[in-house]
């Protein structure tokens, strides 16, 4: 089955992922988007949130369109989760598309776009159940700051240096889970409550 941990920049996304693992006494395997050491498109993406891709990054659906190409080329590997009994976990997904979109284009009608996109025309999975890491955003914008002082591999990019997309970026999220939107939710910053519910779900 497949879990997918969402939230925005410094959430605590990749603890998270971790901290399930070692709760959790089945295999999991864990596959963070974006792909940026294997996936061209990931890459490009990277590139424009730099800026060094023109004016890509002004564009929302182009931005989106290389997120959503960068998950296809995890296609057969995220339906092979699907069916199997071992647990994917996936360090952001389809719903964060869908977030940031509509953050940036203040217009939830973008995310029925990213779900026809992804889930549709691109034929990817939907997860089991979607956890929407919900840390007060400005617990999140410190995070990822302290981490970008310390590793100069962890600089911020476009969207992490704008705390305006962070904070219309929860909001985004919040109501996707409150709508559940493409399948079950859970939206909380109590590692307790997920794992409980993590464990319910695989049957622990």
């Amino acid at each position: 089955m497949i879990i997918a941990i969402e939230g925005i920049d410094g959430a605590g996304k990749n603890t998270l992922v971790q901290h399930l693992r070692g709760e959790l006494d089945i295999p999991v395997g864990v596959l963070a988007f974006p792909r940026y050491e294997e996936s061209i498109h990931a890459q490009l993406a990277q590139e424009a949130l730099y800026g060094r891709m023109g004016d890509l990054t002004s564009s929302a659906y182009a931005m989106a369109t290389l997120f959503a190409l960068d998950r296809h080329g995890a296609k057969e590997q995220l339906l092979a989760a699907a069916d199997s009994p071992e647990l994917l976990i996936l360090d952001r997904y389809v719903a964060s598309n869908a977030a940031y979109s509509a953050a940036r284009l203040a217009d939830d009608s973008v995310m029925d776009w990213v779900f026809d996109l992804e889930f549709g025309r691109l034929g990817l999975p939907k997860p089991q159940l979607q956890i929407y890491l919900a840390t007060d955003v400005e617990v999140a914008a410190d995070r990822a700051s302290s981490r970008s002082a310390q590793d100069a591999s962890r600089e911020k990019d476009e969207y992490e240096k704008d705390g305006n997309l962070q904070a219309a970026t929860a909001a985004a999220y919040g109501r996707l889970a409150e709508s559940n939107w493409a399948g079950q939710w859970i939206a909380t910053a109590d590692k307790g409550i997920i794992i409980d519910n993590v464990r319910k779900l695989v049957g622990e």
